[in-house]
């Protein structure tokens, strides 16, 4: 519950935490970041941790504060997300090649499941790997998954950075422009708390709705 907690106050106060966190490691904070950014999308276990909101609120201090150097942040951002994608990919990968070594006699197997994930992301990865970069939870667990499925690396990856591109610049330079805004810099934690809740409603959202219609077929 303690861990819970100090995770609520680190999200909510992100700004201002991460202007403690510079004041008291200085340059090292690109590194903390790096890392952050590295385990929400590369670890299946940390989908809880900030990410289109570090993005924006580090973006946004760069402008206001001069914590960071835009020239540095975002190579660094970008390289933590698309190495924490690919690691993520790698592992699933492994259990992947683990299941299908096990077979039919794991009961954790099940080869249609299998099958199906592999030709969902044979035919719709690269879309889905666009589109989950912008969606909390989604971003962690779907290069796990297109692992598991076995989508061919070159088209995985070529979409995976294609999609960290977008997402880094974007989150970064929406931050980074607007973050000088008197509005934007009043309403801080306002504007982090709903692109917190906003892409996590919609994700719970699509979940619901598939939930009922498998009850009702």
């Amino acid at each position: 519950m303690d861990f819970l907690l100090q995770f609520f106050d680190f999200v909510v106060h992100l700004d201002a935490h991460l202007v403690t966190l510079f004041a008291e490691y200085g340059v090292w904070l690109y590194a903390i970041l790096f890392l952050i950014v590295f385990c929400e999308t590369g670890l299946v276990v940390t989908p809880l941790l900030p990410g289109d909101s570090l993005l924006f609120l580090a973006g946004a201090l760069a402008a206001s504060d001069g914590a960071f150097d835009i020239r540095i942040l975002i190579p660094v951002l970008l390289a933590a997300a698309i190495l924490g994608d690919n690691t993520n990919y790698w592992v699933g990968r492994w259990v992947g090649a683990r299941l299908l070594k096990w077979g039919d006699n794991s009961r954790f197997f099940n080869r249609k499941a299998f099958d199906m994930t592999h030709s969902f992301y044979e035919k719709h990865g690269g879309k889905t790997m666009l589109v989950a970069r912008f969606l909390p939870f989604v971003r962690t667990f779907a290069p796990f998954v297109a692992g598991i499925g076995v989508m061919h690396y070159g088209r995985y990856f070529l979409y995976d950075l294609a999609g960290a591109f977008l997402w880094v610049f974007s989150m970064t330079l929406l931050g980074y422009w607007f973050g000088n805004v008197p509005w934007v810099k009043a309403n801080l934690l306002l504007i982090v708390f709903f692109m917190i809740a906003i892409p996590g409603c919609g994700v719970v959202f699509a979940w619901l709705r598939q939930r009922f219609a498998a009850q009702a077929s």
